[in-house]
């Protein structure tokens, strides 16, 4: 009887180890200064602008009539498996003058900051290079014609837009890149893959996927 207690209170131990390393792989996690570098692509998150000002309208500097379309939201390190490191140690920061380029393609500096805690201290860059980097990143892929801050929204469907960016971007194929809903039907990002050494765009792991429904989203007009 002992014996299968014991059994019993193992597998329930075990069954908890599985699921909190399956909890931390699905929500981040805390990187060391040993895992900074390592990874295998980049994932571009492309935020449309006008979805995010309509739930927050008082960010004066993104929103407010600027007329934005899509932002950088981030530059992340990313795994095959589908997850990267995050969180990694570091003591570096990026100084003012790093801050005031990137707010040139990111419209806020809590998000640069954010950004560079959570994703950029992974990257084995320091914040100059990888601000620099994301820059380059972002200017490489070129927005369709039908979502450069339309003054009406555009009526498009999740695989409208997926085409839309292929026909942009001559070698990005429908495998490169996913499109990102809120509530799933109101455009939120637009999720590109690159090489980690060249920023050429790349196939996506399986785990980058759309998450938008069947038919036309809601994409609101820039302001």
């Amino acid at each position: 009887m002992v014996f299968f207690r014991r059994t019993a209170v193992v597998i329930a131990l075990l069954a908890l180890a599985v699921a909190s390393a399956a909890w931390s792989r699905g929500h981040g996690h805390r990187g060391s200064s040993t895992q900074a570098g390592r990874f295998d692509y980049w994932l571009m998150s492309l935020s449309w602008s006008p979805s995010y000002c309509l739930t927050h309208p008082d960010d004066e500097r993104q929103c407010q009539h600027k007329g934005y379309g899509f932002v950088l939201h981030g530059l992340w390190p990313q795994s095959r498996n589908g997850y990267g490191p995050q969180h990694c140690s570091t003591q570096a920061e990026p100084d003012e003058a790093t801050i005031q380029h990137a707010l040139a393609f990111m419209p806020s500096r809590r998000l640069i900051e954010h950004e560079w805690e959570t994703h950029g201290t992974c990257s084995g860059l320091d914040p100059s290079a990888y601000f620099e980097l994301a820059d380059r990143a972002f200017a490489s892929v070129k927005t369709p014609s039908s979502l450069t801050t339309p003054r009406s929204p555009p009526t498009l469907s999740a695989n409208e837009v997926v085409q839309a960016f292929a026909r942009a971007n001559p070698g990005l194929g429908a495998n490169m890149l996913s499109v990102v809903c809120q509530d799933g039907g109101t455009l939120n990002e637009v999720r590109v893959c690159l090489n980690r050494d060249t920023l050429a765009p790349q196939a996506c792991s399986g785990r980058v996927r759309n998450t938008c429904r069947a038919g036309a989203l809601k994409i609101p007009a820039a302001r």
